[in-house]
This record gives C-alpha cells, structure tokens and sequence, in this order.
C-alpha cells in the first residue's frame, strides 16, 4: 500500500502543472519554484528584480511598480523561492498572490503541489494570461511571477500576448510593460515592431512607446528617435519626443534641434 501511494504521488507530480491546478474545483492551489538571479522579495508584499550589488532596479510594493535604481533596499529579502497562491472557484482561476521569499502557513489550508520546474510554472502562468479575454485579475497578475522565473527566454511568447486582439486589454498592456524590461535588444526589437504595427490598439502601442522609454539609454533612444522622424502617426511621435526630452541624451537634442530648424 505504501509503495502503491508512492507511486501515486510520482505520477501526480509527473503530470502538466495546468492539469494538476485543473483537478481542483474550488480553493487555493499553491506551488513555489526557483527565482532568476537578482530576485529578492520580504515574503509579504514587496518584490525587487535587477537587483545587483546591494541595490535593485525595480519594485513591486503592493501591486504598483517603481523604479528603484541606485536606491539601497533595507528589507530582509530572500532570493527566492517564487511562491503562487491561486483562487480557484467552480474549475477557474479567479486570483493569482504572488510572494518571493518566505514559507507557507503551515496552517493554510487548500493544496499544496510543492516545488515545480521554472519552465513548467512560467509556461502556465503566460498561459492564465494568454487565454484571458476580460481582464480577470488572475490574468492581470500572472505575467509578473513568470518573468522572475530562473532561466527562462519569454519575450517571444509576451509579444504573441501583446499582439493577441482576443487577449484583454489591460493583460496586453502589461505584456507590453514587460517587454520593456526584458534585459535583451531582441526585446527591443520587438517594441519597435509593435509601435510600427497599424493593427495594434493604439493605447497598447502607446505602452510601447513608453517601454522603448525604459530601455537603457543605448537601445530606447534610437529606437525613439526612429519613431519620431519616420513614425506615421502624428501622437506617437509626439509620445516619443515626450519621452526623449526626458533623457537628457546629446541625440535627442541634436534631434530637437534638427526639428525646430528644419523648413
């Protein structure tokens, strides 16, 4: 008997996460898995990413987003690991708490699946977003743990998000949001070709302005003053000239110059 709930266990544990999340009709559905290196988070509600020599580049403080860079982070952080709590009701995922650092409750109740790959958790997280039409906040909140997954390449699938009409909206943006802070010029690659893209929701091609704007200063300022010379669309333009006066980068000026003396 001992050897045959073994067994089961295995078998449970060498299913699709989507699958074993699935098995459960109503309640919480937790598992953890590794953090890309630079992840820190107090357990609760604070998670840094880029964090490098004592300082983090960026923060998640209960839910809003801040730039951090060249600020020490005083919180007791841990490195990981990444820990998701679902809310399931009636076979769908309505919720999605994401925490780094810490341990469960040990009196939590709901099922606990324990530790899965980073590839697998990722993978289903962009899924949850993906297969979102409404903007649930499940599909809202699942492509930030999923970006802080350890050795993982996801901005291709993001930018299917991004591009996706039948996704939300909101979940699209937030794609978007991410794409900007992908650490790979293929990212901004990307960006660009969504802001060329006539197809895309405006708003949405705004969010990629402002992520090229988010860049390093190597790779988003070229990339905006590509968009205000050649861009047809009269508001980007203006977005991107927004953005670019906020650099204080020698191109950017000797574009304005070049604007405000041109014939």
């Amino acid at each position: 008997m001992i050897a045959l709930a073994l067994a089961l266990v295995v078998v449970q544990q060498q299913q699709p996460l989507e699958r074993r999340v699935a098995a459960v009709r109503d309640g919480t559905v937790r598992f953890s898995y590794a953090a890309r290196p630079g992840v820190y988070g107090n357990g609760r509600n604070i998670i840094s990413w880029d964090c490098r020599g004592g300082n983090c580049r960026s923060r998640q403080v209960n839910g809003d987003y801040s730039d951090m860079d060249g600020n020490d982070w005083s919180s007791v952080c841990d490195s990981g690991p990444v820990r998701i709590a679902l809310t399931v009701r009636s076979g769908a995922v309505t919720d999605l708490r994401a925490y780094v650092g810490g341990e469960w409750r040990t009196a939590a109740g709901g099922t606990d699946l324990g530790t899965v790959g980073a590839r697998e958790a990722a993978t289903y997280l962009l899924g949850v977003a993906a297969k979102d039409s409404t903007g649930s906040r499940a599909a809202e909140r699942a492509i930030l743990p999923a970006m802080l997954a350890d050795s993982v390449t996801l901005w291709p699938d993001l930018l299917k998000i991004a591009r996706d009409t039948r996704v939300s909206r909101r979940v699209r943006r937030s794609a978007v949001f991410w794409l900007g802070q992908a650490a790979s010029a293929a990212a901004t690659r990307g960006l660009t070709d969504l802001v060329d893209d006539r197809a895309t929701d405006r708003d949405v091609r705004e969010q990629a302005v402002f992520a090229l704007s988010q860049r390093p200063r190597d790779e988003g300022v070229p990339a905006l003053i590509r968009i205000a010379r050649e861009n047809p669309d009269p508001e980007l333009r203006k977005k991107a000239i927004f953005w670019l006066g906020q650099s204080d980068d020698p191109q950017a000026l000797a574009l304005f110059e070049e604007l405000l003396t041109k014939p």
